[in-house]
């Protein structure tokens, strides 16, 4: 007969399947301390079972490679055959729920007295509350929020599921929820994730920078006004000041008897007692504590707990890995580390906390590390950290790199940071943005303050924005921004008079880049469809007073063809044949005669030909073959939106499908083209998608405005509002 004990050890072990038994590499949850972490016990709960499983023949013991665990083999545990055998006799039939969870919820464990709360809290969850879970660092809340969604899950509620780090956004977090979506408006996100019988779970609140905590906090307290139900968990200070009604939950130590739970099922009863009382019924603290310890000191704190016991019992080894881990601003790979050699210790000594791979301190400790070590020595610390990221490839290096020049408060890392900002906030602008930010509490820069204004724009987060603008001193860049934070609010006159304030003070080849880029801007200002006589003629009357007699060959030669782009594209919309002719005369001077650009050209030409207001059927064809042979991702998706808008509505199989290929392909945010294409992205999306169609226009129209195309948003939201 099984012990309790026993019997929890074969069932976690059968759910891995026997091809496990000899693999070279194996999960960590087969792992002593990653099977006592699902289990919810200290490590030392595990001898005595495994110890007999093994003499019956139902476990076997091996050395194997952990994934993700470093180069260092370690103790891994299989259940036998006839170990499964046993299982099947003894273990009670349950009902299997298919994972209704959405995002990077961690696995399920074993609870220890917290079944009233369990309860309690999903009780106000299925009444529509939503609920802030708090309490102290590794007091188990993750744990209970855990335990919540699975008691939902069984009753059908679907889960999505959201982590927070330092640099964790808006766009991060709809990214969780929605498994993957792109999308950056709070609206959109809310819409998107609105429904009854769904809870959106956020966990680590407090890991948050304040740079996105305005955003986040407009999100959430959105979210928890609308179908669904909101549970927040978090360490107190709340950094996110939340608008609405939520239960606030602090979550205690464990009651003295579901403490014991957590110890080896031969330890003495009066010892159990006594360290549980001790460390207050902590969960993390007693999973820390080792039986060759002692009972700790009552009076001492859990936080001096696992300074003076836990951390000091760590060998040098044990500790260079947790000093690596607790300075890096995110979870590291082993692989990526400079001082892995640690890592078994510091697993072993339940120490780590993992995911997918990724591995960090639990924060309790983490916390307690850095509060260890003075201003010159984290200066220190992070200076030699970013030595060592520079030596490796990588956008994630060149992150992990500049966080830690951020950090180190010298001159020449923020020299550094000035000049390749602009590497990260490409593939990462909310990263970026804190950078920026971080730096700039430690040194005043004007080119960071730029920098910062300008990645706020591109994200279009017109307050941040202006809170670096008014930092920057008066010149031609600061009016720039100031008319593009005036575009971004709506005041298109003042934008105008800014620019023209901007234009003045630029000398010739930056006037001219200027004003071409006002006229695109202003071109590309406006949803699909005819572009308005009067506007025409406005902008080709722009066009013609652009002087570009003073700037050099190289640059005038790009200027007119940007300009003839335009004025091609208006002829066409005209229907002005002549003109257009006129115009692609003068495009192809400029290109290679076989330049696919050209056949891009040609296909507008040919698709603004209508009969009835539709493209010809042929015109569509040649369409079709075109778009099959474009593999150049921008091109591509140019060719396609001229395809969509010249269709009418009848949109063939083809055409959606090469439409939703083309949406997985990013668009960098710091390119201004490239945001109004993402908001024309959008606008199709909504187009072909009529279910989804209200958070898919409602993120076309935040992408319009943060591209400053704010006549696009009033024409779409005004398309919205009347149901077409």
């Amino acid at each position: 007969m099984l012990t309790h004990s026993q019997a929890r050890v074969l069932v976690q072990l059968a759910e891995f399947g026997e091809h496990l038994d000899s693999a070279w590499d194996v999960p960590r949850e087969l792992s002593l301390p990653g099977l006592a972490e699902s289990l919810g016990l200290v490590r030392s709960a595990l001898h005595q079972p495994l110890s007999e499983l093994e003499k019956e023949g139902l476990i076997f013991t091996r050395t194997a490679h952990v994934i993700g665990g470093g180069s260092r083999k370690r103790t891994v545990v299989h259940i036998t055959e006839e170990g499964r055998g046993v299982i099947q006799r003894e273990k009670p039939v349950s009902r299997e729920f298919p994972n209704r969870i959405i995002g990077p919820a961690p696995n399920a464990s074993q609870v220890h007295g917290r079944s009233s709360e369990i309860e309690l809290l999903s009780e106000y969850i299925v009444g529509g509350k939503s609920v802030v879970l708090s309490g102290l660092p590794g007091i188990g809340k993750s744990t209970l929020a855990r335990a919540i969604v699975s008691h939902l899950e069984s009753l059908r509620w679907k889960i999505r599921w959201a982590n927070c780090t330092l640099n964790t956004d808006v766009k991060a977090i709809g990214s969780m929820w929605l498994g993957g979506s792109s999308l950056t408006s709070v609206e959109a996100i809310t819409e998107s994730t609105s429904s009854k019988k769904v809870l959106l779970v956020l966990d680590e609140v407090q890991e948050l920078h304040p740079r996105h905590s305005n955003p986040i906090s407009n999100l959430i307290s959105k979210a928890s006004d609308s179908l669904c139900s909101v549970l927040l968990v978090v360490r107190a200070p709340n950094p996110l000041n939340l608008e609405g009604d939520f239960i606030e939950h602090r979550v205690q130590g464990l009651d003295l008897e579901s403490s014991k739970l957590l110890f080896p099922e031969n330890i003495d009863d009066n010892l159990a007692t006594d360290v549980s009382d001790s460390l207050g019924g902590h969960p993390l603290a007693i999973r820390l504590w080792s039986p060759e310890e002692g009972v700790p000191e009552k009076s001492e704190a859990v936080l001096k707990y696992v300074e003076r016991t836990v951390i000091s019992r760590l060998s040098v080894e044990g500790i260079d890995s947790l000093d690596e881990l607790s300075l890096a601003p995110l979870p590291l790979r082993v692989k990526e580390m400079k001082f892995e050699e640690g890592v078994s210790e510091l697993d072993d000594s339940a120490v780590l906390r993992w995911s997918n791979g990724l591995t960090e301190p639990h924060h309790l400790v983490r916390n307690v590390r850095r509060a260890s070590w003075d201003k010159e020595r984290t200066s220190s610390m992070h200076k030699s950290a970013a030595r060592t990221w520079s030596s490796l490839q990588g956008v994630r290096a060149r992150k992990f790199e500049a966080h830690h020049r951020s950090m180190s408060g010298e001159e020449e890392d923020i020299h550094w940071i000035e000049k390749n900002i602009n590497i990260i906030s490409r593939s990462d602008s909310a990263t970026a943005a804190v950078i920026l930010e971080t730096a700039l509490e430690i040194k005043e820069s004007q080119i960071m303050r730029e920098e910062a204004a300008t990645i706020a724009l591109d994200r279009g987060e017109s307050n941040e924005a202006k809170i670096h603008v008014d930092k920057i001193d008066d010149s031609r860049s600061r009016k720039i921004l100031e008319s593009r934070i005036a575009r971004l609010s709506g005041k298109q006159d003042l934008a105008r008079r800014l620019e023209e304030e901007a234009i003045i003070l630029s000398g010739p080849s930056q006037r001219a880049k200027m004003e071409i880029s006002s006229i695109i801007r202003r071109f590309d200002d406006r949803i699909p469809g005819k572009l308005d006589n009067s506007e025409s003629e406005k902008i080709l009357q722009i066009i013609s007073h652009v002087e570009l007699g003073s700037i050099s060959n190289e640059e005038r030669e790009s200027a007119i063809l940007s300009l003839e782009l335009v004025k091609y594209s208006i002829a066409l919309s005209d229907s002005n044949l002549k003109e257009a002719s006129k115009a692609r005369a003068e495009i192809e001077s400029r290109l290679s005669h076989d330049d696919v650009f050209l056949d891009i050209l040609d296909l507008r030409a040919r698709l603004s030909s209508r009969v009835n207001g539709n493209a010809s059927s042929s015109s569509i064809s040649w369409c079709k073959d075109l778009i099959s042979k474009l593999d150049e991702p921008v091109i591509r998706i140019r060719a396609i939106h001229s395809a969509l808008e010249a269709v009418g509505n009848e949109f063939p199989k083809w055409l959606i499908e090469a439409h939703q290929e083309s949406c997985r392909y990013p668009l960098r945010e710091d390119i201004p083209s490239f945001r109004r294409m993402a908001a024309h992205r959008w606008y199709w999306r909504g187009v072909l998608d009529p279910v989804n169609r209200m958070s898919h226009w409602t993120e076309a129209i935040s992408r319009f405005r943060a591209a400053e195309c704010i006549n696009a948003a009033n024409q779409l939201v005004t398309k919205l509002a009347k149901g077409s």
